[in-house]
């Protein structure tokens, strides 16, 4: 059996949107990924991921024919221009504004732009301003 490498975040393990059009959201996303510098994970019939998130057809067993509802998705960016990247691929390819690129009022240095991708879902993403991280991500080996 080969060795297993999953790159894991902070709180959540994964999340799982179901989508009504997946070649849809899947350039939206993929689009988004790439400004964000999320490599694409992978993507099998009727499903595509990245990271801890994952896009799926109603089709799929895990969604039980249901789709998912409006969500809040938050990625973090690195600076403020991947912010300023992040909305303008999201707008090129199928995204809404839902938030032009600013400084928000949650705490200092808080910079985010907010978009809805193509099922509704209010996606995000912010440079929370100079900071220190005890680590970057963590690396979970199988």
């Amino acid at each position: 059996m080969e060795t297993q490498k999953l790159h894991r975040g902070r709180l959540i393990d994964h999340i799982q949107l179901v989508v009504k059009d997946l070649a849809a959201s899947q350039k939206f996303y993929t689009a988004v990924f790439d400004a964000l510098d999320i490599p694409l994970g992978g993507s099998g019939e009727g499903f595509f991921w990245a990271d801890e998130l994952f896009v799926s057809t109603p089709e799929s067993d895990a969604a039980q024919g249901i789709l998912t509802g409006r969500h809040h998705l938050a990625f973090q960016a690195r600076d403020e221009a991947m912010v300023d990247a992040f909305y303008k691929a999201a707008l090129a390819n199928g995204g809404k504004d839902n938030g032009k690129p600013d400084e928000r009022d949650y705490h200092p240095g808080y910079y985010a732009a907010f978009v809805l991708d193509p099922d509704g879902n209010n996606i995000e993403a912010v440079y929370h301003g100079i900071a220190k991280r005890s680590a970057p991500s963590v690396t979970v080996v199988f």
